[in-house]
């Protein structure tokens, strides 16, 4: 399986004129267009499966020179296009130019999903599939990894959407593809609450981090060791910490006025991530909460947890 960010989103309303002409204010709305994009290996075909479930129009591996030709006349349905290393004329500052162009028209909603991934994890992905890195026919893996990294790294920037598919399963990934690009207007803006292991690093896509470090450790009761966040016991353990009720609190406070915030700066997708050492007990219990009190609170919520199926040292 190919495995999986921050996001922007750049809303454009204008019509493009004539020199010398006022600008039009659109009279429909703009086709979504999301340019796939990354490191080999990390996911590229496997999103453009889910982004066509989802109702695009999928094409990889279009040649840059024909994107134009391929928007006119327009399409019908929103499109995904799969563009990488291998694709026929590619070098980063042309697709950059194009990009340039695409985003100044007003009849197209453009962003750019780019997929990255750890170098090792990358390597192993090829040798278990024992497939060649495009760039390296003839030479280690890694050479071919590190060169397509220098190689992208100018279109990295130009990223709307990155996401790390380091530690992402293949459900992980298809619900986080769906939180961001589902066509439904209904869900307007997802909100994900993600539980984390500081033993194995901070989530890339996260927006906000929280440390649970400090709250009583259920780990040190050898009874409650073997069990997770969600089971009552270690719960309860954790809530009798007499910092814990002082801290949620204070930690539903500061995300009142702040979701709001985020909501009118076009976010479709926030990321709220939770971290403890281990990624079992407090940091998984706090999200569940955090994701019950945000459900209560009226807003669309999913609830996530990165490390819990990691083996535990």
């Amino acid at each position: 399986m190919d495995n999986a960010g921050s996001m922007k989103t750049d809303t454009r309303v204008m019509e493009r004129g004539g020199e010398g002409d006022a600008p039009a204010v659109a009279t429909a709305d703009p086709l979504r267009v999301v340019l796939v994009t990354g490191l080999s290996g990390a996911g590229r075909t496997s999103c453009l499966k889910v982004l066509e479930d989802l109702g695009y129009e999928a094409v990889d591996n279009l040649p840059v020179a024909l994107v134009d030709r391929l928007l006119d006349p327009l399409p019908k349905r929103p499109i995904a296009i799969g563009v990488d290393i291998r694709t026929r004329g590619f070098e980063s500052p042309a697709l950059i130019g194009e990009l340039t162009r695409l985003r100044a028209r007003a009849d197209l909603a453009v962003t750019v999903l780019f997929l990255d991934c750890d170098s090792e994890v990358l390597a192993r992905r090829f040798t278990e599939t024992r497939r060649r890195h495009p760039l390296a026919l003839d030479r280690p893996v890694v050479d071919g990894i590190r060169s397509e990294r220098q190689l992208m790294a100018p279109l990295r920037e130009q990223a709307d959407e990155l996401f790390d598919t380091t530690a992402l399963s293949a459900t992980d990934l298809r619900l986080a593809l769906r939180n961001r690009f589902a066509l439904d207007p209904r869900r307007a803006t997802v909100l994900t609450v993600l539980s984390f292991s500081y033993r194995h690093g901070l989530p890339r896509e996260a927006d906000l981090v929280f440390d649970a470090r400090f709250l009583d450790n259920p780990h040190y009761d050898p009874a409650l060791r073997p069990l997770d966040g969600r089971d009552a016991r270690v719960g309860a353990r954790i809530a009798a910490d007499p910092d814990y009720a002082a801290f949620f609190a204070n930690l539903t406070r500061l995300l009142v006025p702040l979701l709001p915030r985020f909501y009118r700066e076009g976010k479709s997708y926030l990321t709220l991530a939770i971290g403890c050492t281990g990624g079992r007990h407090r940091s998984v219990f706090l999200a569940e909460e955090l994701a019950r009190w945000l459900g209560g609170a009226g807003h669309k919520v999913s609830v996530q947890h990165r490390d819990l199926e990691r083996p535990t040292p």
